[in-house]
């Protein structure tokens, strides 16, 4: 089988007494597109959220392209280290610089349930930002391949305006388009559609369709079991921290195996494959 794009091993997360994430296993394959699904609280976000490194794991080792991020050193490492068991039960830390995490930020985009759009910017200039300030494209490049994403999302006639004329549905295809811009190699949705009214749900999931199928990695945070359906080749069902059931979606959705999976899809009533 082909080398994972993307490999996590023991994943974990704390939060002061709080452990959200309970050793986390997962291989990420190029083309990937994997619907994460279950309850408030989970750690689905915060999944998502270590992954590109907006959360600092607190034990785990995440390779990407076969590469480790971060170095292993020796005990005792500061703020910013995270420790894995290795093989023989020792304590591993791993550290990461800025320079290393401002590396993986550029490799994997994210968009968020609210939109994070800059007020006082206008469609084009917030897409151009993270071009012209993270990547240090010259304005009239930064521009070009701006315009390019928005007309990929359906708005690049909204380009002069400003985010509060805008609807919350175009505002998140907007978020979309800053994304792309940056030419990621995997892309991050934690339920990009949660603070949507439900008509305008449907034309966020339509932009997602269509990146999928471009063959873009993905991983989608979601509640939409049906566009789930749909979108993924793999569902991971996450509790309390960890991966209760993952399989295709005809095997998670339809023909779920653990108890607790069932539980949770038994709340959904409204949704059709």
């Amino acid at each position: 089988m082909a080398t994972p794009l993307i490999d996590i091993k023991g994943l974990h997360k704390r939060f002061g007494d709080l452990h959200v994430l309970r050793g986390v296993d997962l291989e990420i394959h190029r083309g990937d597109r994997i619907a994460i699904i279950g309850g408030s609280g989970s750690g689905k976000s915060t999944m998502l959220r270590c992954l590109n490194f907006m959360e600092i794991p607190t034990a785990g080792q995440i390779t990407f392209d076969g590469k480790a991020i971060g170095e292993r050193i020796s005990a005792g490492a500061g703020k910013s280290s995270s420790t894995v068991m290795g093989a023989a039960d020792a304590p591993i830390q791993m550290k990461y610089s800025e320079n290393a995490l401002t590396d993986i930020r550029k490799r994997i985009g994210m968009v968020f349930q609210q939109f994070n759009l800059f007020p006082h910017m206008t469609v084009l200039q917030n897409v151009m930002e993270g071009l012209t300030q993270v990547k240090k494209i010259n304005k009239e490049t930064a521009r070009q391949k701006s315009m390019a994403q928005l007309d990929k999302v359906g708005l690049l006639e909204k380009m002069d305006a400003y985010p509060d004329r805008l609807s919350g549905g175009q505002q998140q295809r907007v978020a979309i388009a800053r994304a792309l811009a940056m030419e990621p190699e995997v892309l991050l949705f934690d339920e990009p559609t949660s603070s949507l009214d439900p008509e305008l749900v449907g034309e966020v999931l339509g932009v997602i369709n269509g990146l999928a199928a471009e063959g873009r990695t993905m991983l989608l945070v979601t509640h939409e079991l049906g566009f789930a359906y749909h979108f993924a080749n793999r569902v991971i069902f996450f509790a309390d921290g960890q991966f209760h059931e993952m399989g295709t979606p005809q095997q998670v959705l339809k023909n779920p195996q653990q108890e607790r999976t069932k539980r949770f899809l038994e709340r959904f009533t409204a949704f059709s494959f």
